[in-house]
């Protein structure tokens, strides 16, 4: 169920939106009100409801200036408004959506699904970063990479080096495989254990554990999959100090 925060100067027009949602949908619940706005910001600096109903015009400070003082905004807002002219400037605001009062059962039906897409793409967020975090500081033989949305899990042991594409990267893995990722060359790097891994060049990460001849007359590397890859002049030296 949907956790909701109302804030509004006028009592009447809590109540009435209170009413609307506890009588329109089972799947919303509103848990707080609110008619002075710097009480609400306190509550939200210490609770996470799932949407927030704002008034936009208010006494003490409008809506636009109440988003500001927020620190963070992980729940969706829907913008509470007599005047239309007000609802561009709400979009802009990150707001999912807003509500011309009196407020439409149809139009508020809209706003529902999309506070609830909004918390999906919250959700699915959150659990991603859970994911890479966790494999990434626990599990020493996998890394995990977020790419054109998909999590992918590879084995550090199986990746035998990464080739730059500008804004996409390469790798190229044990069983021959070559795998493109939405993620710079330096993005990768980032990811990968510096132990097992070097950038021998500014298109090239190579595993330090798949060289198979270093030719230092002519300045590559051969790998096991027969790749030649260029070491660059001002990294030889660095690049020695690994091997």
């Amino acid at each position: 169920m949907l956790k909701a925060v109302i804030v509004d100067d006028e009592p009447k027009a809590i109540q009435s939106l209170n009413w609307e949602l506890s009588n329109f949908s089972e799947d919303i619940q509103v848990v707080k009100t609110f008619s002075d706005p710097e009480k609400a910001i306190l509550y939200l600096e210490e609770n996470q409801p799932d949407c927030l109903f704002l008034d936009i015009q208010m006494p003490t400070m409008d809506g636009f200036q109440f988003l500001e003082k927020l620190p963070q905004k992980d729940f969706a807002v829907v913008i509470t408004t007599a005047y239309d002219e007000y609802a561009i400037k709400a979009l802009k605001k990150d707001a999912v959506d807003y509500l011309l009062k009196p407020i439409d059962s149809d139009d508020l039906a809209d706003t529902l699904k999309k506070i609830k897409r909004f918390k999906k793409r919250i959700d699915t967020d959150v659990i991603e970063e859970i994911l890479i975090n966790f494999t990434n500081n626990n599990n020493k033989k996998k890394v995990t990479i977020n790419t054109d949305g998909k999590l992918l899990f590879l084995n550090v042991d199986d990746i035998v080096f990464v080739e730059s594409d500008g804004n996409y990267s390469t790798i190229y893995m044990v069983d021959r495989q070559k795998i493109l990722v939405t993620k710079k060359l330096k993005e990768v790097n980032s990811l990968l254990p510096e132990h097992l891994f070097f950038r021998i060049h500014n298109s090239y990460i190579i595993s330090l554990g798949k060289i198979k001849e270093f030719i230092k007359t002519e300045g590559y590397v051969i790998m096991d999959s027969n790749h030649k890859i260029p070491v660059a002049r001002q990294r030889k030296s660095e690049f020695l100090e690994k091997l």
